[in-house]
Parts: C-alpha cells; sequence; structure tokens
C-alpha cells in the first residue's frame, strides 16, 4: 500500500473519526461514490484525505478500489437503491449511486444533469439551503440531512451548486469578500455569516442569509437547521447578532 492509494467509499456515509476506534469522536463524513487518497493504515484503519482535504480515520470496511469515473455517477437527491446483491440501500443527498445500481424510489439526477438543476448563483444556492435541509437535526460532525453542523451543511449546499469550500467554517471565513460584522443587516441570499463565541474571536459557527434579514442555519441551540429572524428579540438570536465576526459574499 502506497500513501497516495484511492479508495472509493461504498456503502452510503463513512464516518470520519479523530482517532483509529470505534469510539472515538466523529469529525466528518464521506458519502458513497467520494475518492479518498490513503494516508495510513493501522491495521484495519485508514486514516485517508477526501477531496476537500479534510483527514480523518475511517475503517477499511467502508471503503473498496477506486475505479477513475466516480466523478459521472449519477447523484443521489435522497433515494433508496438495490445493488447487484439484492441490497436496498438508502443514499442521503448528495451521495453518488453506482453504476448498475436500480433506484427503487427517490429522486436522482445524472452528473451531466447537475449544472442545469443546481445553477452556480447565490440566489439558487440559498434556495437549496432552505429546501433540501429543512428539517435535519443537528450533529456535530454530519454534512447530510440526516444529521449536519453548521459548516458541514453550508459545505454541502455549495457543492451541490459546483463551489467547492473547506469543511470547517473558520476555513469558510478565509473566503470571498467581506461584507460587515453585522449579523443583523439584509444581506443578500447566499451571503455566509461568521460568528465567534471565543475570546480570541475565532469562528465557531456559520449560517447563511436568505434575504429580508433571515438566515439559515444548523444550530444545536435549535436542535438542528432552522431559519432565524435576524431582528427578533429572541434571546438566542441576540446573542447571535452580539457573537457575529463577519459576513462575507462568496458566489455572486
Amino acid at each position: 500500500m502506497t500513501d497516495l492509494e484511492q479508495k472509493t467509499v461504498h456503502r452510503a456515509i463513512a464516518p470520519l473519526l479523530a482517532e483509529a476506534r470505534i469510539a472515538s469522536p466523529l469529525t466528518s463524513q464521506l458519502l458513497a461514490g467520494e475518492v479518498v487518497s490513503v494516508m495510513e493504515a493501522r491495521n484495519d484503519w485508514r486514516l485517508v484525505r477526501g477531496g476537500d482535504g479534510y483527514v480523518g480515520w475511517t475503517h477499511a470496511g467502508y471503503l473498496m478500489p477506486s475505479v477513475g469515473d466516480e466523478s459521472t455517477w449519477r447523484i443521489s437527491l435522497g433515494c433508496d437503491a438495490r445493488n447487484a446483491r439484492g441490497e436496498r440501500i438508502a443514499l442521503p443527498l448528495g451521495a453518488r449511486i453506482t453504476p448498475g445500481d436500480t433506484v427503487v424510489c427517490g429522486d436522482m439526477i445524472a452528473a451531466e444533469d447537475r449544472e442545469a438543476r443546481f445553477r452556480r448563483n447565490a440566489f439558487a444556492i440559498a434556495q437549496s439551503a432552505c429546501s433540501l435541509y429543512e428539517g435535519a437535526s443537528y450533529l456535530w460532525g454530519g454534512v447530510t440531512p440526516w444529521g449536519c453542523d453548521c459548516s458541514g451543511f453550508v459545505q454541502r449546499i455549495f457543492g451541490l451548486h459546483d463551489v467547492s469550500l473547506p469543511r470547517d467554517a473558520w476555513q469558510q471565513a478565509l473566503l470571498g469578500q467581506a461584507l460587515s460584522d453585522d449579523a443583523s443587516a439584509d444581506h443578500e441570499p447566499g451571503t455566509l455569516i461568521f460568528f465567534s463565541d471565543r475570546e480570541d474571536r475565532r469562528i465557531t459557527h456559520v449560517g447563511m442569509a436568505l434575504g429580508a434579514h433571515r438566515m439559515v442555519h444548523s444550530a444545536l441551540m435549535r436542535g438542528g437547521v432552522a431559519v432565524e429572524m435576524m431582528l427578533s428579540e429572541d434571546p438566542y438570536v441576540a446573542r447571535l447578532r452580539a457573537q457575529c465576526v463577519s459576513a462575507r459574499r462568496l458566489v455572486s
């Protein structure tokens, strides 16, 4: 095995863990069809780097040899598929569907149709954020409508629209054009708003503006994805306003 051996996730979700043990904290998730580079092997565990550069440990049982054409596979929009062994597998939004698998129910698109379905503009990105993750629970390290954290939610929504973002909120805050530090301003849809609950002001949270002084985010305080009226006197919203560090425009 070489450090840069390529593997592909063959299950719906492969957890990325902080350490090479099943009880280790979840740091992120990989989805079916994603290709990773193997950096280290430790018994049945693999230290892998995803396409976004994020590194973590996952078990070899989630991985199969890469074939090289994973980017052409169909994209799940939330569907069930039946594989060659007759197993029925639920696939989350954004997972790739292995060629030959049969979609039993739900929605999917061909890879070549993604640009038409998910336009690369800020308004379309904001619409997807509202509709595709509605009702999602909060899950630290999660990236799907089955459970997501703030930056995983933002990263995956932008990714559907072919805009690559790093995994963590503090990394995302280094991108784009800084606009203001007022979370309650009437930011244009798709603008990212960053917050910190630390004394050193390191970014700890991110949400997405929807226009009309609204923001959508995945927040533990809300139990998951929620839309906030940023002019509200709700105590939590007031706290968010006080913790705002910057609003940044990434896509026009």
